[in-house]
């Protein structure tokens, strides 16, 4: 491990530093040729799409279309080190268990179908015929196929995702946690009744036309590097751009372009914000209400837009003059002068787009806080016209696309009836699990059987300890995946870990080479076809796997989900067949960047209830959680803390100990923090906290659940808040806290005190 050092950074995001991090990665997995030929084909016309983020590609014609972050998941998938079952089977689960995720990672990519044998506690070699009669054995035992659930990763393409929801409705259930679950789904859940569309309205030409950009809760510069570029020729071509968050990150304060000549030779950076809102964590709501109270009293509206278009802003306009200033500017922690001056920047810009991550969706009213983003922008009619528009940035390469394919548990009428008409089946139409519905239910023994299409389950889900002992009852627990993580090694009685090709890996069937598709997060969808040799010779694809599965389960069905999985085209056509917006899907997603999917919103014809862009308001909540546990423990402080990733991290791979921007370097358990909130605790940075939750249940019991040791680090973060990297913090999220309507977790605003110890030996 590097050897810890905690200092402040000083120089902008990207630049050299990404450089040589880039470098290192690809020496560190022992392809540092064969890396950089693979990268030259990342996001190209002919080339495989990054699995990293979902920020869209610029230009699918330019030699370079990658980032430090996709250099990185590139790096980690065409990694030279084999994670073999003799390598898997040199320790029992139990040792693994308790290595870190990290160590995990570092094995490298898995060769071989695995079981988990009891009497040895080691996973063992086993074939795939096998892996799949037991699959078939364990789900056609269930009396109720809802005692199944099938949880889908945002890496998982567009025709694995298909065949995956047929697979799982044909057997009989909407079960579908997934990914969004814990991340974007109020985004959805507060856009769709709203403006009609569960996606971002705008596109990166957008991003060339805006006066204003805002980003909320969200480091570009760590999670989605490349939109910094866009941020970045916004800035310089005169836009403003108003960051708020509650950390100062240096993505959004200066950023060098690796790939602009002119600035690595001079050492030289650009400036991304205009202006920097340190919100306390959970302030967003009010802040945006401060926002809109204030366009409303300058009279800055587009009241035409709003008559012709929009229903409810009469009410909102008077729950918003009832609201006294005070109590606003209290609950989202800024000044008067800091609204007044943001409330003119958006009343005078003729084009504004509202981007935002999961700084906005993890809370508990982050449903409330977007439909406020979504008001603010209909009060000047900003959505809907060139250069303004919704933007909420995803995380995962094609976690829209899964849910675009049906994976959802709560998918629409409409789309089950052209999947059963389409297939000759009645789908189950009782609304399914989402992921917190899903880990209740394993805990109460009512799902029995768990099969993952990726991810890690059981390092990305809150409340571990519990998350654990859920899928430690369940009869089987099944991974797809390329790396041996931590959701391996937390199994049901039955275990089966499965092998799959990566994204850039050649995938070959019965018809000849094959690619897949995705979306990003700007609704284009295109091709994906990998330029790698496999990393071992018994991999199959993720159609492959899921068509396998099915054949085997269902051998009723009518579906020839083996010739499906032979010829992607053939999965393709079919999707064409029940989704409308892909007609045409093999011959439009052949033409180089593919195509965009079509967006009411962005042309202002409003797919709700009214037929019209609808205004929602809701007061501000009588008491947040933090407030309901400091009253609960007026014996301690009680702090909000906010969970975030480190820059060697992506979602729950971590690919090393350092996080560069914010100065930290060999140590992942760290906890940032005000300096003066130290001092008034008595502690000093570089002493040992372990960090105690504290949730008041609904009948006025504190729960408490503690994560051990973490260094506290002085940081430029709001009073009252601290800041530390999940997943070593998603222990502290209770399971029945979470967003309202989207019941995401609450990872960003847990009400937590700190508690001292003795430093830990190293």
């Amino acid at each position: 491990m590097t050897e810890r050092k905690i200092e402040v950074y000083q120089g902008p995001a990207g630049g050299w530093g990404a450089l040589k991090s880039s470098a290192q990665h690809l020496g560190e997995q022992g392809i540092a040729v064969k890396g950089a030929k693979t990268l030259l084909h990342a996001n190209q016309v002919d080339g495989f799409d990054c699995p990293g983020c979902a920020w869209p590609d610029r230009d699918h014609r330019s030699t370079f279309e990658f980032c430090e972050n996709g250099v990185k998941a590139v790096a980690a998938e065409a990694t030279a080190r084999r994670a073999t079952p003799e390598v898997i089977g040199s320790r029992t689960v139990s040792e693994w268990l308790e290595a870190s995720d990290f160590e995990l990672e570092a094995l490298g990519r898995l060769t071989e179908p695995l079981r988990y044998d009891p009497a040895s506690d080691r996973y063992q070699r086993t074939t795939w015929d096998e892996a799949f009669a037991l699959i078939a054995r364990e789900l056609q035992a269930l009396p109720d196929p809802n005692q199944a659930a099938f949880y889908t990763s945002g890496r998982t393409s567009n025709e694995a995702a298909f065949l995956y929801q047929l697979f799982v409705r044909q057997y009989g259930t909407n079960n579908f946690p997934d990914c969004s679950n814990m991340c974007h789904e109020p985004s959805g859940s507060a856009m769709r009744p709203t403006i009609g569309v569960g996606k971002g309205t705008v596109t990166l030409d957008d991003f060339e036309l805006a006066d204003l950009i805002f980003v909320f809760g969200q480091n570009p510069g760590t999670n989605h590097p490349r939109m910094l570029g866009e941020l970045r020729r916004a800035r310089q071509r005169g836009a403003r751009i108003v960051s708020v968050n509650p950390l100062r990150e240096r993505g959004l304060e200066r950023f060098a372009d690796p790939q602009n000549a002119v600035e690595m030779a001079t050492g030289g950076s650009a400036p991304i914000s205009s202006h920097y809102v340190q919100l306390p964590v959970g302030g967003d709501l009010a802040f945006l209400k401060c926002l809109c109270k204030r366009v409303i009293e300058l009279g800055a509206l587009d009241h035409d837009f709003i008559a012709a278009h929009t229903v409810g802003v009469d009410a909102l306009v008077s729950e918003l003059a009832a609201t006294p200033w005070a109590a606003l500017l209290a609950a989202a922690g800024v000044s008067q002068a800091t609204v007044d001056e943001i409330a003119q920047l958006y009343a005078q810009s003729p084009a504004t787009i509202a981007c935002w991550g999961m700084g906005i969706t993890q809370h508990r009213d982050s449903v409330a806080t977007i439909q406020m983003i979504v008001n603010l922008l209909l009060l000047r009619g900003q959505i809907g016209k060139p250069g303004a528009g919704v933007c909420p940035v995803r995380g995962h390469s094609n976690v829209q696309g899964d849910r675009t394919m049906g994976i959802w548990e709560a998918a629409p009428d409409a789309f089950l009836d052209r999947l059963g008409s389409e297939f000759g089946f009645e789908p189950p139409r009782a609304h399914g699990l989402d992921t917190v519905g899903t880990i209740a239910a394993m805990l109460a023994a009512h799902v029995k059987v768990f099969i993952a299409m990726g991810g890690n389950f059981a390092a990305a889900t809150p409340d571990t300890a519990a998350t654990w002992r859920a899928l430690q009852q369940c009869a089987l627990t099944v991974h797809v995946a390329t790396k041996f993580n931590r959701s391996h090694v937390v199994h049901g009685r039955e275990a089966l870990v499965l092998p799959c090709l990566g994204r850039t890996e050649i995938d070959v069937q019965a018809t000849g080479p094959q690619s897949v598709t995705v979306e990003d997060s700007m609704s284009m969808v295109h091709l994906s076809a990998g330029m790698n040799a496999p990393a071992s010779e018994h991999l199959l694809s993720e159609p492959m796997i899921v068509a396998r599965m099915a054949a085997a389960t269902l051998p009723r069905s009518t579906v020839p989900w083996l010739q499906l999985a032979g010829d992607y085209r053939l999965i393709r056509e079919r999707i064409a067949a029940v989704l409308p917006d892909f007609a045409g899907f093999n011959e439009r997603v052949a033409a180089p960047g593919g195509f965009r999917l079509r967006n009411t919103a962005s042309e202002r014809v409003w797919v709700t209830e009214s037929g019209r862009a609808e205004f929602r308001s809701r007061p501000l909540p009588a008491e947040t959680a933090q407030a309901q546990a400091q009253a609960a423990r007026r014996d301690v402080r009680v702090f909000t803390l906010t969970t975030i990733r480190s820059h060697d991290q992506y979602n729950t791979t971590v690919y090393g100990h350092n996080d560069r921007y914010r100065g930290v370097q060999g140590e992942r358990r760290v906890l940032f923090i005000h300096a003066d909130d130290l001092r008034d605790q008595g502690f000093k940075p570089g002493q040992w906290v372990d960090l105690v939750s504290l949730h008041v249940t609904p009948g006025g019991t504190v729960e408490e659940r503690r994560a051990e040791r973490f260094l506290t680090v002085a940081y430029d973060i709001p009073r009252g808040c601290v800041a530390a990297y999940f997943p070593e913090t998603n222990t502290l999220v209770p399971l029945d806290s979470h967003a309202e309507v989207a019941r995401t977790p609450t990872s960003k605003s847990i009400p937590v005190m700190l508690v001292a110890r003795e430093p830990a030996h190293a």
